[in-house]
C-alpha cells in the first residue's frame, strides 16, 4: 500500500464522501485512492493534506 489515506480519515474523523465534496471529486475516484487501487496526483496530495490539516508525508507509507 502506498498511501494511508484510509487510516487518515479515519484517525481524523472524516469519511471518503466528506473528501470527495472538499475535492470536488467522484466519490468513487476517492473510494479508489483508499483502496489503493489508484493514486491521487501531487497536486490533490497536496490539498487532501491541507483539508486534514496534517503533513503531505504522513498521507504516504514510508518504503522498506
Amino acid at each position: 500500500d502506498i498511501n494511508r489515506l484510509k487510516l487518515v480519515l479515519v484517525e481524523k474523523k472524516k469519511t471518503s464522501k466528506w473528501l470527495a465534496e472538499q475535492l470536488k471529486k467522484d466519490p468513487s475516484t476517492v473510494s479508489k485512492w483508499c483502496t489503493n487501487v489508484s493514486q491521487p496526483d501531487l497536486v490533490t496530495l497536496s490539498k487532501i493534506a491541507e483539508l486534514l490539516n496534517i503533513g503531505q508525508r504522513e498521507l504516504i507509507n514510508k518504503s522498506k
